[in-house]
C-alpha cells in the first residue's frame, strides 16, 4: 500500500509522515508518485489496443510536479482556464494534446489557446461558438472545435458534482446539438474534429456512463449521415474513488464498458479522468492544536482547515482521518476542526480518535481537489506540496508565506 503503516508510523512509500512533518512543517500535502503512475497506467493498460487519448483533468491537482510527471507519462490535459493551459505548457504538456473545456472561455483565453496550437476547444454553448468563430478569424486561424453535449443522463451522485442533466450549466442541449454541428460545419474559421460529454463526478458503477455514451454515439451516425464526421468522441471523466466505505467498479472495467458502448466507431476514444488518478495518491498532514471539550462535543482543533480542503465544508465530504502515529491511548469521540472563522470549517465530524496536543494527524485521499481548490480566507498562508518517490521526498511547492499574501497589494496614492 503506499499509504501504510510502519513500526507504528505512518509511511507514504518509504517516508514516515512525522518526518515529512517536522521537515517541511504542517498543514502540508504528500502526493506519493507510485499511486499516481499506478492509476494513470491502469487506464493506459485498459485501453491497449485502441486508439486512444487519456487527457488528465487539471483541475484536479494542478502541481507542475504533477502535471510534468503524467506529460512524461503520455498523458494529455484537459483544462478549464488559460491559467491551467499556461501550467500544462510550464510543466513540458503538449497543447496539441490538451482539451480546452468550461463554460465562461473569455475571447483572450480562446485567442491563447489557438495561438498555442490547441488540439480542441470543447464549446458548450451557441454563443460560445459565435465567439470562437469571432476570434479564430480575427486571428486568422481554423479553430479545432467539438461540442460538449449534455446527455441528460443522472450519474447519480452529489447534485453539486452533476454535470450532465438539463437543469446543469454545463454542455449544448442533446436537442440542439445537430443544428449548432451543422452551423459549426459552416463556418469557414471552424473546424470540427470531435464531439464531448461529461455526466458528473464520483462515479461508482459505469452504467449511468455507458447511458451518456450509447446516446452519444447515437448522435454521431446522425451527423455522420450529414456529412459531418468526426475525429475524436471525448467520453468524459468522473470515475470515482474510495474515501469511506464506498465500492466503485475497477478502472479497467469502465473502460471495457466505455469501449463496449463505442463499439466499431473509428473515433480516437478520449477519457479525462482526474480525481481517480490523483484522488487516493495525497494525505494532508496536519497538527493538533488543542483538544476542547465540550458539553454536546469533543474537538481537535487542528492547524489545517476548511481553506486547506474545503470538500466536506463544500459537499459534506467524507474523508478518513489516522493518527500518524499508532495511539496505545483510549480513543474518544470528536470533530476535527480548523482555526478558521467559520462554523462550517470542519474536516471530519463525530471520529473516534486517540490523540494529544502536538500529535499529527493524515486526512486521506485529498490528491485531488484539495490544493486546487485551497484559498487564503483569513489571510492563511496556503500549505506546503510534497512529492514522495521510494525513500526520496522533494519539496514541490514552498510554504506561502504570509508576506506573499499581500505583495500584489498597493496603498492609494
Amino acid at each position: 500500500m503506499t499509504f501504510a503503516y510502519r513500526d507504528g508510523v505512518l509511511h507514504a512509500e518509504g517516508v514516515a509522515l512525522d518526518a515529512l512533518a517536522r521537515r517541511y512543517g504542517t498543514p502540508c500535502y504528500v502526493y506519493s508518485r507510485r499511486a499516481v503512475e499506478q492509476a494513470y497506467d491502469e487506464f493506459a493498460s485498459a485501453l491497449q489496443g485502441r486508439d486512444a487519448s487519456i487527457c488528465y483533468s487539471v483541475k484536479a491537482n494542478s502541481n507542475l510536479a504533477l502535471l510534468s510527471l503524467l506529460a512524461h507519462r503520455g498523458a494529455g490535459f484537459d483544462i478549464v482556464s488559460g491559467g491551467e493551459l499556461s501550467r500544462v505548457l510550464a510543466a513540458g504538456g503538449d497543447p496539441k494534446k490538451t482539451l480546452f473545456s468550461g463554460v465562461g472561455k473569455t475571447s483572450d483565453e480562446i485567442g491563447f489557446a489557438l495561438e498555442r496550437g490547441i488540439a480542441c476547444l470543447n464549446v458548450e454553448s451557441a454563443a460560445e461558438l459565435e465567439r470562437v468563430r469571432a476570434v479564430a478569424f480575427e486571428k486568422k486561424r481554423r479553430a479545432p472545435i467539438a461540442l460538449r453535449v449534455n446527455p441528460d443522463v443522472d450519474p447519480r451522485t452529489h447534485p453539486y458534482i452533476s454535470t450532465g442533466l438539463k437543469e446543469n450549466k454545463f454542455g449544448v442541449p442533446y436537442a440542439e446539438a445537430e443544428a449548432l454541428y451543422r452551423r459549426a460545419a459552416a463556418a469557414p474559421e471552424l473546424e470540427v474534429v470531435g464531439i464531448g460529454c461529461h455526466i458528473g463526478s464520483l462515479l461508482l458503477e459505469p452504467s449511468p456512463l455507458v447511458s451518456a455514451v450509447q446516446r452519444i454515439v447515437q448522435l454521431v451516425e446522425r451527423l455522420e449521415s450529414q456529412g459531418i464526421r468526426l475525429r475524436h468522441i471525448d467520453v468524459g471523466g468522473g470515475i470515482g474513488i474510495r474515501y469511506k466505505d464506498e465500492s466503485p467498479r475497477p478502472i479497467g472495467e469502465f473502460v471495457r464498458s466505455i469501449l463496449a458502448a463505442l463499439g466499431r466507431r473509428p473515433e480516437t476514444v478520449v477519457l479525462d479522468p482526474g480525481r481517480a488518478v490523483v484522488g487516493n495518491a495525497g494525505v494532508l498532514v496536519t497538527r493538533v492544536e488543542y483538544i476542547k471539550p465540550g458539553e454536546a462535543r469533543n474537538f481537535l482543533v487542528v492547524d489545517a482547515a476548511m481553506n486547506d480542503l474545503i470538500r466536506p465544508s463544500l459537499y459534506g465530504a467524507w474523508h478518513e482521518i489516522r493518527t500518524v502515529r499508532e495511539a496505545p491511548d483510549a480513543e474518544a469521540l470528536y470533530d476535527v476542526v480548523g482555526p478558521v472563522c467559520e462554523s462550517a470549517d470542519f474536516l471530519a465530524k463525530d471520529r473516534r480518535l486517540a490523540a494529544r496536543e502536538g500529535d499529527y494527524l493524515a486526512v486521506m485521499s485529498a490528491g485531488a481537489y484539495a490544493m486546487s481548490m485551497s484559498s487564503n480566507y483569513n489571510s492563511r498562508p496556503r500549505a506546503a506540496e510534497v512529492l514522495v518517490e521510494g525513500t526520496e521526498a522533494r519539496l514541490v511547492r514552498r510554504r506561502e508565506m504570509v508576506e506573499d499574501l499581500f505583495a500584489l497589494e498597493r496603498f492609494p496614492g
